[in-house]
C-alpha cells in the first residue's frame, strides 16, 4: 500500500518548482517534459482493485485513485505548471544576447571627376566592394547594468588610385555600459518581477495543497455516503423480510380462520410500504456510487464503470477520543492550513508590487559610457609611384585594435523628469488597493478557519454523543421487538405491536448507521479544518520550491 501511495504522489502530487537558474535550456526541457505530446493520461491503477468481478475499494484506495485520475486535480495542477513558466519568463531580461551580421555590398558608377582616381575619360567606371562583419554580446545584470561588447571589421576595395590601403581593413572593438541611478536601479527593482512570480508560484502551490485536501474530504464524504446508502438498503431489506414474514403469518392465520378478514390489511400495507423503501434505497445507492465513480476516475473506462462497487470500510467506530481542546486545534490549523500560506505569499507579492511602484515614481537618471579601440590594415601603396609598400590584411588591423593605439571613449548622464507621471501614480494606487484587499482577505481567512475549527469540534462532540445514544436506543428496540414477538406468539398482543416494533427497530438501525457515518465525517472535517487531513491517509505533497 505504501508503495502504491508513493507511486501516485510521484506522478500527480509532486510539485517541482523552477530552480534559481530558471533560464537554462535544461530547466526548460524539464518543465516541458510530458506536455508536448498533447495526449490525456488514461485512468491508472483501477484494474489492480478488481476482484471477483467487483471494484473493491477501501477508503484509502479511493483517495489514491482520485489523486491519480481525478480531472479536477489535473486542472489544478495545470495552474501550477502555468505559473512555473510565468516564473521562467521573468528571467528573460537577464538572458544574454549574441548577435552577428555580415553585409556584402558592391557599387559601380560612371566616372565623373578626376578626384575619383579612375582616369580622365568619361567612359571610366568607379567600382567599390564593401564587406562588413559584426558580432555583439549584450548582457543585463541584476543591478540594472547593461553591458554591450561588440567587435566589427570592414573590408573595402576599389579601383580608385587615391587610397593608401587597397583593399583596406578597418576593425573596431567597443565596450558600452548603461547604469540606471534612480528609477530601475539596484537589485530589487530589477528582480521584482522574479520575486512576484515566485510568490505567485508559492501561492499556486499552497492553493493546490488546499485543493488536494478538499478533494480528499470530498472522497471521504462520497465514500461514506455510499456506505450509508448501502446500509440503508440493507436495513430496509431486512425490515422488508420481517414485514413479509408477518404478512405470510397473518395470511396463513386468515386462511385458518384465526384472524379477522379486516386485520390482514395492516400487515399487507406495511409490506407494500417497505417495498417502496427498498426501491428508493436502491436508487440512492446507485446515485451515491455513481458520484464516487466519477471522482475516482472510474467513468473514464467503460469496462471499469460497469463493475459493481465493493466498499470494504466498516462505519463502526472502534474508539472515540476524549475531550478536544479547541485552542490546540486552532493553533494547529493556523500552522498547517495552506490557505494561510497562500495569503502570506499574496501579501509578499503585494509588498513587492508597492515597493516597485514607488521606484517607478523616481526620475529616470542613467549613466552611460563607452570605450573603443580601432585599427587599420591592408595593402599599402605609394600614391606617387603606385608601388606596393607593404602587404597587410585582417590580422594587421586587429593587431592595431588590441594595441590600443587609437582609443575612443566618452560618457553621458541623462535625466528624464516627468512632470506628472500619472501612469506610475495609477500603478502605485492599484498596488496599494490590492495590498489592502489581500490584507482583509487574509484576516477573513483566519476568521473562517477559526469558525471551521469551532464547528468541526462541535460536530465531532455531537456525533460522539449521538452515536452512544443510538447504540442504547438500538439495544432497547431489539429487546422491545423480541418481547412483542413473544407476546404475539402467545396471543397476548396483535400484529400491530409487532409491526410497530419492527418499524422502530429499522429506524433505530438507520439512526445508528447515520450517527456512525456522521462521526466518520465529523472526524474528517476536523482534520480538514486543522490542515491535517493528508496525514491519516498517508498522503504527502513534496514541495521543492525553495
Amino acid at each position: 500500500m505504501k508503495h502504491a501511495c508513493s507511486r501516485v504522489l510521484s506522478l500527480v502530487v509532486l510539485l517541482c518548482a523552477v530552480p534559481t537558474h530558471a533560464q537554462s535550456s535544461k530547466d526548460y526541457r524539464d518543465l516541458t517534459r510530458g506536455l508536448s505530446s498533447g495526449r490525456l493520461h488514461g485512468p491508472e491503477q483501477l484494474n489492480e482493485h478488481v476482484t471477483d468481478g467487483k471494484l473493491s475499494l477501501s477508503l484509502h484506495d479511493a483517495i489514491l485513485l482520485a489523486l491519480e485520475n481525478n480531472s479536477d486535480i489535473r486542472i489544478d495542477q495545470a495552474q501550477i505548471e502555468s505559473q512555473k513558466f510565468t516564473l521562467l519568463n521573468t528571467y528573460a531580461p537577464f538572458d544574454p544576447l549574441l548577435q552577428s551580421s555580415v553585409n556584402v555590398n558592391r557599387y559601380s558608377s560612371p566616372g565623373y571627376t578626376q578626384l575619383q582616381g579612375v582616369g580622365q575619360s568619361s567612359n571610366a567606371t568607379f567600382n567599390q566592394l564593401s564587406q562588413t562583419g559584426q558580432i555583439s554580446y549584450t548582457q543585463t545584470f541584476e543591478t540594472g547594468t547593461q553591458v554591450i561588447v561588440s567587435a566589427s571589421s570592414n573590408k573595402s576595395s576599389t579601383n580608385s588610385s587615391f587610397y593608401f590601403y587597397n583593399p583596406f581593413y578597418s576593425s573596431n572593438v567597443q565596450f558600452q555600459f548603461t547604469q540606471p541611478l534612480l528609477r530601475g536601479a539596484g537589485r530589487f527593482a530589477n528582480k521584482a518581477a522574479i520575486i512576484i512570480a515566485r510568490n505567485g508560484l508559492a501561492e499556486s502551490q499552497a492553493n493546490f495543497r488546499a485543493e488536494v485536501s478538499n478533494l480528499i474530504l470530498q472522497v471521504v464524504q462520497q465514500y461514506w455516503t455510499a456506505v450509508n446508502a448501502r446500509g440503508n438498503l440493507q436495513v430496509n431489506q431486512e425490515s422488508l423480510k420481517l414485514a413479509e414474514a408477518s404478512y405470510k403469518h397473518d395470511k396463513r392465520a386468515l386462511e385458518l380462520g384465526a384472524l379477522p378478514p379486516l386485520d390482514i390489511y395492516r400487515s399487507q400495507s406495511e409490506f407494500a410500504a417497505r417495498r417502496v423503501q427498498v426501491i428508493q434505497s436502491g436508487y440512492a445507492v446507485s446515485q451515491a456510487e455513481d458520484a464516487l465513480r466519477l471522482t475516482i476516475g472510474a467513468d473514464q473506462d467503460p469496462q471499469i464503470r460497469a463493475l459493481p462497487l465493493n466498499l470494504t470500510e466498516n462505519p463502526e467506530v472502534a474508539d472515540t477520543p476524549g475531550d478536544i481542546d479547541v485552542k490546540t486545534e486552532l493553533d494547529q490549523a493556523l500552522r498547517n492550513r495552506p490557505e494561510i500560506e497562500a495569503s502570506g505569499a499574496a501579501l509578499d507579492a503585494d509588498r513587492a508590487n508597492v515597493r516597485l511602484a514607488h521606484n517607478q515614481l523616481l526620475p529616470n537618471l542613467s549613466l552611460s559610457g563607452f570605450y573603443q579601440s580601432g585599427g587599420l590594415g591592408g595593402n599599402q601603396y605609394n600614391l606617387i609611384t603606385g608601388q606596393l609598400i607593404s602587404k597587410g590584411g585582417f590580422d594587421s588591423s586587429f593587431n592595431q585594435v588590441f594595441g590600443f593605439g587609437y582609443p575612443g571613449y566618452g560618457g553621458s548622464l541623462t535625466l528624464t523628469l516627468p512632470f506628472r507621471n500619472r501612469a506610475a501614480k495609477a500603478t502605485l494606487g492599484t498596488a496599494l488597493v490590492a495590498q489592502s484587499h489581500d490584507q482583509y482577505s487574509s484576516r477573513q481567512i483566519r476568521e473562517q478557519i477559526t469558525r471551521d475549527v469551532s464547528d468541526a469540534v462541535s460536530q465531532l462532540e455531537q456525533a460522539k454523543l449521538a452515536m452512544e445514544a443510538a447504540k442504547t436506543s438500538l439495544d432497547l428496540a431489539q429487546k422491545s421487538l423480541a418481547a412483542d414477538q413473544r407476546k404475539y406468539e402467545l396471543g397476548a398482543e396483535t400484529n400491530f405491536f409487532v409491526l410497530d416494533s419492527q418499524t422502530r427497530l429499522a429506524q433505530t438501525e438507520l439512526v445508528l448507521l447515520q450517527t456512525q457515518i456522521n462521526y466518520q465525517l465529523a472526524r474528517a472535517a476536523l482534520s480538514h479544518a486543522t490542515g491535517d487531513l493528508l496525514q491519516p491517509y498517508h498522503v504527502q505533497i513534496t514541495d521543492l520550491a525553495k
